[in-house]
């Protein structure tokens, strides 16, 4: 099973959006939330990411915002 995690931050819909998507698609992640663990805010900005939610993960191209078709590609 691949592992995937999701960099969020509170009062974010996309975030909202695609942890909803992702937990409907039986799509298994680790979230990362940046207000709470603000050093992940650097690493992203290294990643060349302004915004989240930030999605990573084995064998894909990192790619931030809520990206259905992109989502879909995980499953």
């Amino acid at each position: 099973m691949k592992k995937f995690t999701v960099f969020t931050k509170n009062n974010c819909i996309q975030c909202k959006m695609t942890k909803r998507f992702l937990n409907e698609n039986g799509i298994v992640f680790e979230e990362k939330n940046i207000n709470e663990n603000p050093e992940y805010i650097d690493y992203l900005k290294n990643q060349g990411f302004a915004a989240v939610p930030v999605i990573e993960g084995e064998g894909i191209q990192s790619f931030a915002g809520f990206q259905p078709d992109a989502l879909k590609q995980l499953a």
